[in-house]
């Protein structure tokens, strides 16, 4: 990759990155724009999975609504993420948690790690 890219990239990257990883139930604050008005909403759930690098790097978040899933996917590095909590810490063996789109109930739950 070319050096000017790599400048670019390195700007937009935020100073403090939220620690998470894939399985932990997560608070995000976003940020939300609606007409001339901003609040921030929290979006609160499951991490399915992290990808990319950079500044380029989202992690997405499962949670049910009413009973029907809702994802969502965030960019690590997005100005509009306004932070990260970690609610609770969840033991898994692997890097991706696409099988808990067909759970529901207490099946999709993930075991919470006892440190």
């Amino acid at each position: 990759m070319s050096e000017i890219i790599k400048e670019i990239e390195s700007a937009q990257l935020k100073s403090e990155v939220p620690e998470f990883n894939v399985g932990d139930t997560v608070r995000v604050h976003g940020r939300i724009k609606e007409g001339n008005r901003e609040r921030v909403q929290i979006f609160e759930g499951t991490v399915l999975k992290v990808q990319g690098g950079s500044n380029r790097q989202t992690f997405t978040v499962r949670k049910t609504s009413n009973g029907v899933g809702v994802e969502k996917t965030w960019p690590i590095h997005s100005p509009n993420v306004v932070k990260v909590e970690v609610v609770r810490q969840g033991k898994v063996r692997r890097a991706k948690l696409n099988y808990l789109r067909s759970r529901i109930g207490k099946k999709a739950k993930v075991k919470e790690k006892v440190n």
